[in-house]
């Protein structure tokens, strides 16, 4: 394709893979005039030498790296949700229409796009992802535990915190009761099980640091129920939130405005499955940790309204102030 075309282009889709991206470029009247599989290496210098146009890609890994790069060479990046692009392909699926489906969406008026995420964001988010995985792997031993123990007959009041205590003791027991290798067994699992609670420590103390240090995290930890892990949870999955209305981050924390709608149908919009479900779940269950704690601070009857008007924390997510907050307890 032809050096000038490159100056009639208005909107261009990316489609990213790991070391291929296939590019579709409109001009004004929605024509391809551009439609071409570039490597990786040859993304930025092209685009370098394009003027500055609109470019549309899927909101997925190494989206929001090469956003904030084409925002620096002048070009208004914008990223959607995958499930929005959807409706716009055509035929059969390849990499070039998934292309031309994404130019095609991110022209819509009435789209909703991702905010880029910063640096330090990603970085955020990938302490909370391997935290939330270690702790994944700690339930898994203490069950492996405890299913061991039940084999044998032995039972401990659920709780990890008593299992720890009983353990000692449980490992003292007769041959009778547990055999040496199974004594064996459940010690190798108990040494795994203070190596990853010694590197979970690790990575929630520096998240909490991070957290005391961040304006938008100290406004969300002034809400009942949210402390810093929850807090900066939310903060690295949405920043300050300006990607969203009120109504729409209610529905990303799966937190409905209205307890039904006509039909007995719930409320909760489709908003609630996109973006990042880990801190979508950390900040209901603080909120729902709270609840009973805000209701015996409030009239009854004003109990259930008062948790959906202060579910979202919207005001503290945007700087904003926000009547009767009262400090309390977190996570």
């Amino acid at each position: 394709m032809s050096q000038q075309l490159s100056t009639t282009i208005a909107v261009i889709g990316v489609d990213i893979g790991k070391n291929s991206f296939h590019v579709v470029g409109l001009d004004q009247r929605g024509a391809i005039v551009l439609r071409q599989k570039w490597s990786r290496g040859q993304v930025e210098p092209r685009f370098a030498n394009m003027p500055p146009c609109l470019i549309g890609m899927e909101a997925c890994v190494g989206a929001h790296h090469l956003s904030r790069k084409l925002k620096g060479l002048g070009h208004d990046a914008r990223l959607m949700p995958a499930k929005y692009v959807r409706p716009y392909s055509k035929g059969q699926k390849n990499d070039f229409r998934d292309a031309e489906a994404i130019a095609e969406a991110v022209q819509r008026p009435t789209m909703k796009f991702v905010a880029t995420k910063t640096a330090d964001q990603l970085d955020l988010q990938a302490l909370h992802r391997v935290r939330e995985r270690l702790v994944s792997q700690r339930t898994g031993i203490i069950n492996q535990i405890r299913a061991f123990l039940l084999e044998r007959g032995v039972a401990v009041r659920q709780g990890q915190r008593f299992l720890r205590l009983e353990l000692p003791r449980i490992l003292a027991a007769p041959p009778d009761v547990l055999s040496p290798r199974m004594v064996r067994v459940i010690e190798d699992l108990a040494g795994d099980w203070r190596r990853l609670d010694e590197r979970i420590e690790g990575l929630s103390g520096e998240i909490e640091a991070i957290a005391r240090q961040d304006a938008g995290c100290e406004r969300l930890m002034s809400v009942p129920g949210i402390g810093p892990i929850i807090s900066s949870a939310m903060v690295a999955a949405i920043g300050a939130g300006d990607a969203f209305a009120k109504e729409d981050i209610e529905a990303w924390q799966s937190l409905p405005a209205c307890p039904v709608r006509p039909g007995g149908m719930g409320c909760i919009d489709q908003a609630q499955e996109l973006g990042a479900p880990r801190a979508q779940a950390m900040a209901r269950g603080g909120q729902e940790a709270a609840a009973p704690q805000r209701a015996r601070h409030r009239p009854r009857q004003q109990a259930g309204a008062h948790r959906l008007e202060r579910s979202c924390a919207w005001p503290e997510l945007r700087g904003e102030e926000s009547p009767g907050s009262r400090p309390m307890s977190s996570r």
